[in-house]
């Protein structure tokens, strides 16, 4: 089972791209953030036709969450609530082929400074919850998505001068543990232990793919027990270097089932 992630920043904009990438990387499951579409305008027509099904909840220019999959969905839920109404656009469960996935576009948090960064660090004690209600450790359990933090300091290009960034700074790193410490493994790491793997370029940073000025901040997550099943796990860099590519690449990992 191929599952992947991928920070779309407006599924819209990026249907070429997803059309050529989905063609080629044949994932069993996709997630989506940032679909930045409401869902009456939702390109679910344009997805079946490349051979997926999706469930999403999206809002205009903003947020939006989604999954793709090639085997369809059972037990679909949305936010916290499960009903959508707390964090719809930012949260979305499903189950695929047996294995409970949850796709979270994690608040971005601005800056230190900001009233969005305890909004944050509280939303991942909200997330911590959520898990530990409805999973228990040994489910085939999945956590993906843009996490928007980088744990390590192998996760950014210039960890002594980012340290206290906004996605790396000391805070997110505790709130982040304190949900891995519920039971995951970071599936991408136990198979690259290496330096120099990012998902986000900032648009803003010149040649910052060819530079290898990244981030690693959208991360496949699994439960001791997915991590027994998975066989490997890689970074796509290519789409981030297509034309009109998002500032995000497709993170993907394999699993035996």
């Amino acid at each position: 089972m191929k599952i992947a992630t991928y920070n779309a920043n407006s599924i819209r904009a990026r249907m070429p791209l997803l059309e050529r990438w989905l063609a080629a990387a044949r994932p069993d499951v996709l997630c989506l953030q940032e679909t930045k579409v409401i869902d009456d305008e939702f390109p679910a027509a344009e997805i079946e036709a490349l051979g997926y099904r999706a469930v999403f909840r999206g809002e205009k220019s903003y947020n939006g969450v989604a999954v793709l999959s090639r085997h369809g969905f059972e037990d679909v839920s949305y936010g916290f609530d499960g009903s959508g109404n707390d964090e719809g656009t930012r949260l979305i469960a499903a189950r695929v082929m047996g294995v409970d996935i949850v796709n979270t576009y994690v608040p971005q948090g601005t800056a230190p400074d900001s009233d969005k960064f305890p909004y944050k660090l509280r939303w991942f004690g909200r997330l911590l919850e959520y898990f530990s209600e409805r999973y228990r450790t040994g489910d085939r359990l999945v956590w993906l998505g843009d996490f928007n933090v980088a744990p390590e300091p192998i996760d950014v290009h210039d960890p002594k001068r980012l340290l206290g960034h906004v996605g790396y700074h000391p805070d997110e790193h505790r709130a982040l543990a304190a949900v891995k410490a519920w039971g995951f493994v970071d599936i991408f790491r136990m198979h690259r232990p290496e330096a120099g793997h990012y998902s986000f370029w900032d648009y803003r940073v010149r040649d910052g793919v060819a530079r290898g000025l990244g981030w690693r901040v959208d991360h496949i997550w699994g439960t001791e027990t997915m991590a027994a099943l998975s066989t490997g796990a890689a970074i796509d860099r290519e789409p981030r270097t297509w034309e009109r590519p998002s500032d995000h690449t497709p993170v993907i990992a394999e699993f035996s089932l």
